[in-house]
């Protein structure tokens, strides 16, 4: 059965080789980080390749993995990027107040007095914490249309997935920007 990219969650991706034996490094998206070997269906992408996940193992930045049918560091460091996705139904349905970053994409962004702002392209984590990533229907100066901020109740103080809209308090964040000037 074929399934829509909504009917899968990216739990983790692969980072590239770790050591010489065909393990690999493996960054976890799930709130408990080891609970990523306990899933029965990893995909390689959406409705992707299956991945079986033999060995698990904690190491500085995620974890070390030993994966079925991978014995070369060759063979590992090639599914560097590879993003790992589980069906939707194999999730535990969100509590009250919950929800699953990716059910973020595509919401409409509003400011605090409820006017449309843009769409949310998605929440990202590059090592600092999750951001979100705004595109904007008007550009900001010295931003443009596109805006990484960070994924705090500061800045994103409320969202409603049943109305389909984030709150975002943009003039809160900008004011918290350093302006820097450019060189003379």
């Amino acid at each position: 059965m074929s399934r829509t990219a909504k009917d899968w969650v990216c739990v983790g991706k692969l980072a590239g080789a770790h050591g010489v034996r065909g393990d690999v490094r493996l960054k976890s998206f799930t709130a408990d980080p080891a609970a990523i070997a306990g899933f029965s269906r990893l995909c390689q992408g959406p409705d992707g390749a299956p991945i079986t996940l033999s060995a698990l193992r904690p190491v500085k930045g995620g974890f070390a993995a030993r994966l079925a049918g991978i014995a070369t560091r060759e063979a590992a460091q090639a599914l560097a990027g590879t993003e790992l996705y589980v069906p939707r139904d194999d999730l535990p349905e969100p509590g009250a107040d919950e929800y699953y970053l990716a059910d973020l994409e595509s919401l409409t962004a509003v400011d605090q007095s409820g006017n449309a702002i843009g769409q949310v392209k998605g929440v990202r984590n590059f090592g600092a914490g999750d951001v979100i990533e705004l595109a904007l229907d008007a550009p900001v100066a010295g931003y443009g249309k596109s805006v990484l901020m960070p994924f705090e109740a500061a800045f994103v103080p409320d969202v409603d997935l049943a109305q389909g809209k984030v709150v975002i308090a943009l003039d809160a964040w900008l004011d918290g920007q350093v302006e820097v000037e450019a060189a003379s």
